[in-house]
């Protein structure tokens, strides 16, 4: 008995001996600064263009609530390995303007897309920055209202590649901490019945609550920068005025309470959740309020310190669709169909649009070849970053798989549809058939292939699956 508690009481010594050296060599790798530089630069349009997001919208923006907001947080490690990370007040960054900012970035700044995350907050008060939206709206037939866009489109993509060059040409020495509050405003869209929410007791899932926080301090221990983000629709309001909504009125919030500091809102895998209830000022100014005081608590606890290393992955892959693209015929049926099973009204304008591509020459893409996947490792803290409007089963089981404090967002690089679990993929519903051909929903086997290659990428950026997980995944 004497022996069996002498060789457990060593074995204890022994492992706090082991924790402590760790423990001291993350601290000195932690106090090795980083450098770091970050900007800001007004994009709400000067005038009154076409709006992103809802399919009623039938007339330009009216006004403004509040500004919109291009911000770039760029990074270097002790190597000299670089990053940086755009956030914008946008209902979505489409693949080619992302490729021409990503090529744009190549060129000026010696940046790899590994190295570039561009995130859009999904606001759907902000302005139309996908061409191929134009088909929603039909202002395919209104040459002045595309030009618009399309002039908007410019401006906005040459401030965001300059606006990333001055964070570069800012940067200083800082100190980064990572850490992840909670808030429990976002509702899952998809297994809830908005209209049925004031009787209902319990509310059904899956969610992620989490609210992510990177802290930039400088020399001086003042905050720099804090980069936040929660998985919501942005669709607390639907008024035709600009604003960033929730996430709008929680970076004011930040920015109001650390005078001189510039927070980045970064959307995650919120492609199912919505803000809940919504439609008034009001209310995006209190989720806003509640986003900014749970960003305000992480800042307030012990954060872990990141050490200064940098690694960086990026990788684009296929995801298929479950059918054939749809053929001239089907198109036409799909118009001309007025049924009680009819398409609803903004997939037939969708129909006509693919006709008409149809009509002169083009084609329709048979699978999705350019999904992107992103994994960093900031000096400890993982990021996962992947295009489209991600659903928050993603979230789930990458947290299942690499540890609950890793960080997903959505909406990087190219958002291109909705990106249903398989699970989703069985039931239906809205999020399930808006793949990049509306008739032809993905295949189900797409989680299997976005989670595989996201295990991939983090591989390589050095990102371990947490120990309790097994290797062997039975999804």
């Amino acid at each position: 008995m004497k022996k069996t508690f002498s060789f457990s009481l060593a074995f204890f010594f022994l492992l706090f001996i082991s924790n402590d050296i760790n423990a001291l060599e993350h601290a000195v790798k932690a106090d090795a600064a980083w450098k770091a530089g970050v900007a800001r630069v007004n994009i709400t349009p000067k005038g009154p263009v076409w709006m992103g997001g809802y399919a009623f919208r039938d007339h330009p923006a009216e006004g403004k609530l509040t500004d919109l907001w291009a911000k770039a947080l760029a990074l270097e490690d002790a190597n000299g390995k670089k990053a940086v990370i755009v956030t914008m007040d946008l209902h979505t960054i489409p693949k080619e303007i992302s490729d021409h900012i990503r090529q744009e970035l190549s060129e000026k700044l010696h940046l790899s897309k590994s190295q570039i995350i561009l995130n859009a907050s999904h606001t759907h008060t902000g302005p139309l920055f996908k061409l191929q939206n134009f088909s929603v709206y039909k202002l395919y037939k209104n040459s002045v209202e595309t030009e618009k866009t399309k002039r908007y489109v410019r401006e906005t993509e040459a401030k965001i590649i300059n606006l990333v060059v001055e964070a570069f040409g800012k940067m200083k020495t800082v100190h980064l901490y990572s850490g992840n509050g909670i808030t429990r405003f976002q509702v899952n869209r998809h297994a809830n019945v908005e209209s049925a929410l004031k009787g209902t007791t319990e509310l059904n899932g899956p969610n992620d609550y989490a609210v992510p926080v990177i802290k930039v301090i400088d020399e001086n221990n003042k905050i720099m920068a804090v980069l936040f983000g929660y998985a919501c629709h942005n669709t607390t309001l639907d008024v035709y005025k600009w604003s960033g909504d929730y996430a709008g009125f929680a970076q004011m919030e930040l920015e109001k309470e650390f005078p001189g500091t510039i927070a980045l809102f970064v959307q995650g895998a919120g492609g199912d959740q919505n803000p809940l209830p919504r439609g008034t000022v009001s209310k995006a100014e209190q989720y806003g309020k509640e986003l900014a005081a749970a960003v305000e608590a992480v800042i307030g606890e012990e954060m872990k310190p990141l050490n200064n290393q940098l690694s960086v992955t990026y990788s684009e892959i296929n995801l298929p669709f479950a059918k054939q693209p749809p053929t001239k015929e089907q198109l036409i049926q799909i118009i001309n169909d007025s049924s009680a099973r009819a398409y609803p009204g903004y997939l037939k304008q969708g129909a006509d649009h693919f006709l008409h591509i149809l009509e002169k020459g083009g084609s329709i893409m048979s699978s999705y070849q350019w999904y992107p996947v992103q994994v960093w490792n900031v000096g400890g803290q993982a990021i996962f970053a992947f295009g489209g409007e991600l659903t928050v089963g993603y979230t789930v089981e990458l947290k299942r798989i690499f540890g609950q404090d890793i960080f997903v967002f959505g909406y990087s690089n190219d958002v291109m549809s909705y990106i249903p679990t398989a699970k989703m993929l069985t039931e239906g519903g809205y999020e399930t058939i808006m793949s990049p051909v509306f008739t032809t929903p993905y295949s189900p086997t797409i989680e299997n292939i976005i989670i595989d290659q996201a295990i991939k990428e983090a591989a390589k950026a050095g990102v371990s699956p947490a120990l309790f997980i097994s290797s062997n995944r039975n999804r």
